[in-house]
């Protein structure tokens, strides 16, 4: 998949600049192992279905990762609320 090949390609380039990586990938991508540093294994669908997958444990880990550096999780700062009344 020419995708793929570009994200591993943006991986190493994350990890030569010294940034930490943590993957989330189907179950049983293990080539992706190799390039992050820690990864989040989710179950393999339909590539449609990926993103609903993929989005719980994402939210899961800002959230954890949020706690752990004193943010308010109910009051997030910069937010800007809009209401467009057409």
């Amino acid at each position: 998949n020419a995708v793929y090949d570009k994200v591993l390609s943006n991986l190493e380039e994350v990890k030569a600049r010294g940034g930490p990586i943590i993957a989330v990938a189907s179950a049983g991508d293990e080539e992706i192992a190799d390039h992050a540093d820690e990864v989040i294994y989710v179950p393999h669908v339909a590539d449609h279905l990926q993103p609903l997958i993929t989005v719980v444990p994402l939210q899961l880990l800002a959230y954890h990762i949020a706690l752990l550096c004193g943010r308010d999780v109910d009051k997030p700062r910069n937010l800007a609320k809009s209401v467009t009344v057409e």
